[in-house]
């Protein structure tokens, strides 16, 4: 099964603890579970635009937006409005999901912070 995201984290995490005292490395667990355990909002962009207010107030139910995105461009997942990875619309059971086709790796991810 591939490696996600959490299980790289976690193992940079465990190989730090290595280096550190058996004090150090109890309060970095601790650390580690509180981390793990803090919700986070996830949400999928397919695209942007940008409008005036006096088109923004033109707008009706019928109305169509266009957006900044071709077809069939990856889709934006973020994760509190910081870009992890992109991928496309699939259905699973009913319901939207988005396959990852690409994540953005953790350093560049820390450096939009």
């Amino acid at each position: 099964m591939a490696e996600t995201k959490t299980d790289v984290l976690l193992d940079d995490i465990e190989a730090t603890e290595a280096s550190l005292s058996p004090q150090e490395a109890l309060k970095n667990k601790i650390n580690a579970d509180v981390l793990q355990n803090i919700p986070v909002t996830i949400s999928v962009e397919v695209g942007r635009t940008s409008l005036k207010i006096r088109d923004l107030m033109r707008l009706t139910q019928g109305s169509v937006v266009e957006l900044d995105r071709l077809a069939g461009e990856p889709l934006d997942l973020l994760v509190n409005n910081t870009l992890v990875a992109q991928g496309e619309v699939v259905l699973v059971n009913d319901r939207y999901g988005v396959r990852l086709t690409s994540v953005i790796p953790t350093a560049d991810r820390v450096k939009n912070l």
